[in-house]
């Protein structure tokens, strides 16, 4: 491989892991077109597969105190039911409608959020009740078999449940690493992962330690309001990818 399409996965790798680690969510978001732009849309999907899931084993290890487990738990059984109902819709509903729609959606979220509701607000509203868990988890698995995008719903209803900073990122983390054994098995079954994608992957580990490292380092700077900001900035950012890309 020519060294600046290495330099230029290994970057893509790097700051997508920092911003998994900071926020909870985003790997794929930043890492897919940086490696597909690099690589080829064939061999980042296994490799980005791959490298994500050993950052949501990480980090899911390293939070793992903070796991809301009950919410996991509905999330996760609704989600695993999803995905049969998500390969359907990818037969039936064109990606791009759909990442449109979602995108619309995220941008009007995040946008009405940012603008009207600040800190005090935010936490005297009454949070979404519990039972919204099966509704957006049964979505997010459906999008994940559709069209490998489950995390929308999850960080929009985690937002809305008003999670506190270390249970939202522990709770994803937890999620993501389900839909990420999903996904890295489906890979494996249909034989995508090869010597180049081995080696790929392996030359990618250095760089997703390090920007998760960073990533953790960078906790002291986001506490509080600070942490609520940069999720709906990257709520809003998912919300533009989905739409323009």
């Amino acid at each position: 491989m020519p060294p600046a399409q290495a330099a230029l996965f290994a970057a893509a790798v790097f700051g997508a892991a920092f911003l998994q680690a900071a926020s909870g969510f985003g790997f794929a978001l930043l890492a897919m077109p940086l490696a597909t732009l690099a690589l080829g849309l064939e061999t980042a999907g296994p490799v980005v597969a791959a490298a994500g899931l050993l950052l949501y084993i990480a980090n899911t290890l390293r939070l793992r105190r903070h796991v809301n487990w009950g919410e996991w738990a509905r999330l996760g059984a609704a989600g695993l039911l999803g995905v049969p109902l998500g390969f359907q819709l990818s037969a039936a509903v064109p990606a791009g409608w759909v990442r449109a729609v979602l995108g619309l959606l995220l941008i009007a979220y995040a946008a009405y959020t940012l603008i009207t509701a600040g800190r005090a607000a935010a936490e005297a509203a009454r949070p979404l009740a519990p039972g919204w868990a099966y509704v957006v988890g049964l979505t997010a698995g459906t999008l994940a078999g559709a069209y490998n995008i489950p995390g929308p719903p999850l960080v929009v209803y985690g937002d809305q449940r008003g999670w506190a900073r270390d249970e939202y990122r522990a709770t994803l983390q937890a999620l993501f690493l389900l839909s990420g054994l999903l996904v890295v098995g489906g890979h494996l079954a249909l034989g995508h992962f090869d010597a180049l994608a081995g080696r790929l992957l392996l030359l990618g580990v250095p760089a997703l330690a390090a920007g998760n490292l960073a990533g953790q380092f960078s906790d002291r700077y986001l506490q509080g309001r600070r942490f609520r900001q940069l999720v709906l900035l990257l709520i809003l950012a998912t919300g533009l990818a989905l739409l323009f890309t």
